[in-house]
């Protein structure tokens, strides 16, 4: 174990961008996100950052391959999908789980995404343990050790005035040797304090594979704003588009987030929508994390860090939302 005092942690990021782009929560405007570390910034690791670090792997717009308009003549030029070496410092262990999960989507089932694995193949992550949950945390109930991170490289513990890091994986325990401002050390991980909100979806995929037709899907669409707000902060959602731009002879082809919230996201080239109102997005959603992922990975696509709890403007919250799924009759 390597002990760090937390006033000499700028020296330990700076070390880690000599050899690599390094990414760490920083204070910017009261709000904190991972920032590439330049030497300077205000460190923040007293709550997780607003946005989860997962456009650090899947960007929110990234070029696929450029052209020229030629006709027959033209041609195509792939975007080299080979990325730098990159460090995430201070990930929390709901982003590291919900990384994994992205590494299914893009790195399995009989496709493997170039521009996403290169992406992760070259990234360390260093997690830091959550000493004291937030209000609207409910990882635990996720499966989730607030102070490990199965994924992570490195897990870090803050011991107040220091902070302890562990390597847990081969190319985490090369990291920490090629730094010198690290001492030896030992120290006992923290003991985290309770998430106050639960969840239980245990068993619940079962229960929503007879409920598709089910009125509660209504009653709760008439809530939501349809915002899409919760997709773009959740570290699990991946929809994207694809989508051209042309500049005069030339162009490229790009990919961009999207929201199943939206109604164009679905929406097809002869105007048909298979979802064409609130009820079967907000559906899709719910049944998204709850059920169709469950059945394709064996896991719920959530990890519990309260994104969207804490920041959809209509106070829809999941927790709760599982909560009435598991009471309601399917006979409804």
């Amino acid at each position: 174990m390597k002990i760090i005092k937390r006033d000499k942690l700028k020296d330990l990021l700076n070390s880690f961008a000599k050899n690599a782009q390094t990414l760490a929560p920083v204070k910017e405007n009261d709000t904190i996100k991972f920032l590439p570390w330049k030497g300077q910034g205000e460190i923040d690791l007293s709550q997780n950052a607003l946005l989860p670090p997962k456009d650090l792997l899947f960007p929110q717009t990234e070029v696929m391959y450029r052209y020229t308009d030629g006709g027959v003549q033209g041609e195509i030029t792939d975007v080299a999908a080979a990325a730098e070496r990159q460090v995430i410092f201070g990930i929390r262990p709901c982003d590291v789980r919900s990384l994994t999960m992205m590494d299914d989507v893009f790195m399995t089932k009989g496709y493997e995404d170039d521009y996403y694995k290169s992406k992760r193949e070259n990234t360390i992550l260093i997690s830091l343990g959550c000493n004291e949950p937030q209000p609207t945390c409910f990882c635990t109930s996720m499966g989730i050790d607030m102070m490990e991170a199965d994924g992570a490289d490195i897990v870090m513990y803050d011991l107040g005035e220091k902070l302890a890091l562990e390597p847990k994986t081969d190319a985490g325990e090369q990291l920490l040797n090629d730094v010198d401002v690290l001492e030896d050390g030992a120290a006992e991980k923290p003991v985290a304090k309770e998430c106050q909100l639960k969840a239980d979806a245990e068993g619940l995929a079962e229960k929503l594979a007879q409920m598709f037709h089910h009125s509660y899907w209504e009653d709760l669409s008439r809530t939501c704003i349809g915002c899409g707000t919760c997709t773009y902060l959740c570290p699990t959602c991946h929809c994207f588009d694809i989508r051209r731009k042309n500049i005069g002879e030339e162009g490229f082809q790009f990919r961009c987030w999207d929201s199943c919230m939206f109604s164009e996201y679905t929406r097809m080239a002869g105007g048909h929508n298979p979802r064409p109102s609130k009820k079967e997005r907000v559906r899709n959603r719910f049944l998204h994390k709850l059920q169709y992922f469950p059945e394709r990975y064996g896991k719920v696509a959530c990890v519990g860090c309260g994104r969207c709890v804490g920041k959809c403007p209509v106070n829809i919250d999941i927790t709760r939302i599982i909560g009435e799924l598991r009471e309601v009759s399917v006979d409804e």
